[in-house]
């Protein structure tokens, strides 16, 4: 049994996580921002300790989930917790890596994929200590092409790509999408305060779409009062009162 912390996303579903593996308002964001409806078919790619079918679970309630990680350790936690959770028949773990995925009935026709995938380019910015922390923040073996192959796919004709990324990274994202057939069609700025600048981009493309970006209204973390901005409390609150944490603003950019 893997030894961690057990934090709650709902009075009814926990997450299991530990210093190598576990989640920061950025997978919040992302899972707020792609929520799924009613019966859609899901997968997140890169799902960690299964944090953003978690949350999914806890909130929309789809048809179904499929949650693929590469690291044993990390997959094995996500599957804890939804065994923990008795959510086994809405959740599969895959452990796998995504350009190789096995060919699983279901999975072949999504309505969305999310991914929260590595912010530096292989060979980019400094290099991080330790293989968990390189295959999370660099990109060894998941990239935006990755990706986007995997959603061209997987995803059914008007299925959602939704990913969060780091501003330098968005012309990248939308040519490598353009050029899988998939359209970006909203995108939204994420800033710690009104005074700084985005440190986040949170974006989402459809397969086959037609051409037209909406770009939504920045989400601040922080409001004009010290704490949370109101849509920051409304995404991130309850997590946090069930945690047992104070109203603080998170550590946003700084997160790992």
């Amino acid at each position: 049994m893997i030894e961690g912390t057990w934090e709650p996303l709902s009075p009814a579903i926990s997450v299991l996580t530990t210093p190598q593996h576990t989640f920061n308002t950025d997978t919040i964001l992302l899972a707020s921002f792609s929520a799924p409806k009613r019966q859609d078919l899901c997968a997140d790619l890169g799902t960690g300790c299964g944090t953003i079918p978690l949350w999914w679970a806890a909130r929309s309630r789809p048809k179904h989930i499929w949650a693929i990680e590469l690291q044993e350790q990390a997959a094995e936690q996500a599957q804890c917790s939804v065994e923990r959770c008795g959510l086994s028949q809405l959740i599969s773990v895959v452990q796998g890596d995504i350009r190789d995925l096995p060919s699983i009935p279901g999975m072949e026709d999504l309505h969305l994929i999310s991914c929260n995938p590595p912010y530096q380019a292989a060979g980019a910015g400094i290099p991080s200590q330790g293989q968990q922390e390189q295959l999370a923040r660099h990109e060894f073996t998941c990239t935006l092409e990755d990706v986007a192959r995997v959603a061209r796919r997987r995803l059914r004709w008007g299925g959602r790509l939704c990913i969060c990324q780091r501003p330098q990274r968005l012309a990248d994202a939308m040519v490598v999408f353009r050029e899988y057939g998939l359209e970006p069609k909203r995108l939204r700025q994420v800033q710690q305060r009104p005074e700084k600048a985005p440190f986040l981009f949170l974006l989402e493309a459809r397969r086959g779409g037609n051409p037209g970006l909406v770009v939504e209204p920045t989400l601040f973390i922080e409001g004009t009062q010290e704490g949370l901005s109101p849509e920051m409390a409304a995404i991130y609150g309850e997590y946090r009162q069930l945690a047992g944490k104070k109203q603080e603003h998170p550590k946003g950019a700084d997160t790992i």
